[in-house]
């Protein structure tokens, strides 16, 4: 038996919040950390790999999965389907590895759903305001001005959303944020259900008690 079951850590936020900077710095810390690599019915586009950057499917085999409960999450998007495959993440878990998703709000809550929810934990990340993160989203230079439009109209939407998750970051000082993520996933790792062995330890106390008297 591991010491401790792995987490399904869920990380949100709208473009620009610092999301994609944090999943990189978490597994920077903790380097045993997988990624949740996403299930697609989309071709692979140049240079993709799969099993690396996304599970490429047919869309019958993705819709027979879902139909089996074999994807925690999934989602229909410009045409084709997204999901991220259980099992993996089951392995992982049960063999004490944290796994981390960057999945929006509707992924999320069908990740808590699951019947490995007990196990997530989700932190959505707050730009400190909104000028500040089309700033952000300006200053990367990654997208045109069109597509950052697009970006700040579904900011909202996402922001709303914000109160449905265990914990929320205010992502104004990238060093502050980081810390308070890496403290966060430290306490979780301690909840009682993480400790499967727990239950082994208090047992043998007892005996010891129950010898003593």
């Amino acid at each position: 038996m591991t010491s401790r079951r792995g987490l399904l850590i869920i990380l949100s936020s709208p473009s620009g919040a610092g999301k994609s900077t944090l999943s990189k710095q978490l597994r920077a810390w903790d380097p045993t950390i997988a990624f949740s690599v996403s299930a697609t019915t989309r071709p692979p586009r140049p240079g993709e790999v799969d099993g690396q950057d996304y599970r490429f499917m047919s869309e019958t085999d993705f819709k027979r999965d879902v139909t089996n409960g074999d994807m925690l999450e999934h989602a229909h998007v410009f045409g084709n389907f997204y999901g991220s495959p259980k099992g993996p993440v089951k392995s992982a878990i049960e063999g004490g590895q944290d796994v981390l998703f960057d999945i929006d709000w509707q992924g999320a809550q069908q990740v808590r759903n699951s019947d490995l929810g007990q196990h997530t934990l989700s932190i959505f990340i707050l730009p400190p305001s909104i000028t500040e993160l089309h700033r952000r989203l300006v200053s990367r230079a990654q997208d045109s001005e069109e597509v950052i439009t697009k970006r700040m109209q579904k900011s909202w939407d996402e922001i709303s959303h914000w109160g449905s998750y265990d914990h929320v970051l205010i992502n104004d000082d990238l060093d502050t944020t980081e810390a308070d993520l890496i403290s966060i996933v430290t306490a979780t790792r301690l909840r009682r259900i993480q400790q499967p062995a727990l239950v082994d330890h208090v047992r043998k106390l007892q005996a010891e008690f129950e010898d003593m008297q």
